[in-house]
């Protein structure tokens, strides 16, 4: 069943970015593991995601209506 998520790629992520962010269709029921095998988005790439505020891991599950954040690992000096 299709639905879809409110999509936010930060920092370097950005660029993996697709134009649908806002409205992003997905199969309900999908994982963040299969999400980033969807953007192209390298999983050592995504170091934070959250789902609606909520820190999560690559087995959480999308049902359709989320706001997903991913973050890049942070550099520091």
């Amino acid at each position: 069943m299709k639905a879809h998520i409110q999509l936010k790629l930060f920092a370097t992520l950005n660029r993996f970015t697709p134009p649908s962010a806002d409205s992003y269709s997905i199969n309900a029921g999908i994982s963040i593991h299969k999400l980033l095998e969807q953007l192209n988005i390298p999983e050592k790439k995504a170091r934070l995601i959250f789902i609606d505020g909520v820190k999560a891991d690559l087995d959480a599950t999308l049902d359709g209506g989320e706001r997903v954040g991913i973050f890049p690992p942070v550099g520091g000096g």
